[in-house]
């Protein structure tokens, strides 16, 4: 004989939901999904703007197909909340918008730098951009390229959507730092990137690491992919280069990336971004291990370094 489902109160938590209903039912062996569906159809709301908590136990119930119902502790009876999170945007969305500001902002500024910087003296322009400033702009033009092309066609997101407010936090790490910051420093005509008279070694070692690391990144990228079904939110154990150094090879890649930038544009407002990405990405890479830890259990082998082998 079929099982009957279960009868859920349904609370509201912080913001009203106006039509959010005071009840609903569910199968036992119906999944989370399922009762977020439910939920944002009768409420007639956006399943990505909803949170829902087990009262009793004060978690909450993430919208996952392969988590059921009963799995999470509710039973006929029991009492779920939910959460209205606010205006929402795509994780895809958000990673275009923050790229695209130093993608075009790097190239944008070195057409107009004869324009922009002007010899007060001579009331001419400065001479043409150094090598060196070249290099800088192409290094990180395809660095964001890149990006874009992987949020694009590579990445496949564990949330779909990310507070819409975030993305101005987001964008000003990346369009400001990344993109008006080492642009307005590096391509100005008195910058130690403007000299003509450098290491060339120093630009050979700077060019090696950053193609080790934005190949290693890709690898990585790659890698995390495959072990992730298309639209699905399962974590798989991650294998290959790196992964047996550190939990997060895609931040240690992309810190050796930069590092190659740092070494080839020679200046003060590369290095502040290098160091608050470095530091927001140290601790991304905690909490990833943290959550391998958690979700995979026995399947994974814990990392005694996060991000950096031998230092975090």
């Amino acid at each position: 004989m079929a099982s009957k489902p279960i009868a859920l109160t349904v609370e509201p938590r912080g913001k009203r939901i106006p039509k959010l209903p005071k009840e609903t039912s569910i199968y036992l062996q119906g999944s989370a999904s399922d009762l977020y569906d439910r939920i944002a159809r009768d409420a007639n709301f956006s399943v990505h703007r909803l949170r829902i908590t087990n009262k009793n136990d004060g978690k909450p119930i993430a919208n996952d197909k392969k988590t059921s119902v009963s799995s999470v502790g509710l039973e006929n009876g029991s009492v779920i909340q939910v959460k209205d999170l606010g205006p929402q945007i795509a994780w895809r969305t958000v990673f275009i918008i923050e790229y695209l500001g130093p993608l075009l902002i790097h190239p944008v500024l070195l057409l107009l730098r004869p324009y922009i910087y002007r010899n007060p003296n001579l009331l001419t322009a400065y001479p043409p951009p150094s090598t060196l400033q070249l290099l800088t702009c192409w290094t990180i033009t395809l660095h964001f390229l890149k990006r874009e092309l992987e949020t694009l066609f590579v990445h496949r997101f564990s949330n779909a959507t990310m507070p819409v407010q975030n993305i101005f936090k987001n964008s000003f790490h990346y369009w400001i730092l990344a993109g008006v910051l080492i642009a307005a420093v590096v391509y100005s005509p008195i910058s130690a990137t403007a000299a003509t008279n450098t290491n060339p070694l120093l630009t050979y070692i700077g060019l090696a690491l950053y193609v080790l690391g934005e190949l290693g990144n890709l690898n990585t990228h790659l890698v995390l992919r495959s072990l992730r079904s298309p639209g699905g939110a399962e974590r798989g154990v991650p294998k290959g280069l790196g992964f047996d150094w550190v939990t997060c090879p895609n931040y240690l890649f992309e810190t050796l990336a930069w590092a190659g930038i740092l070494v080839i544009s020679r200046s003060w407002s590369t290095g502040i971004f290098v160091a608050v990405a470095t530091a927001q990405m140290a601790v991304w890479a905690r909490k990833k291990e943290s959550r391998y830890r958690k979700e995979l259990g026995g399947t994974y082998e814990r990392k005694r370094f996060s991000m950096i082998p031998g230092v975090w």
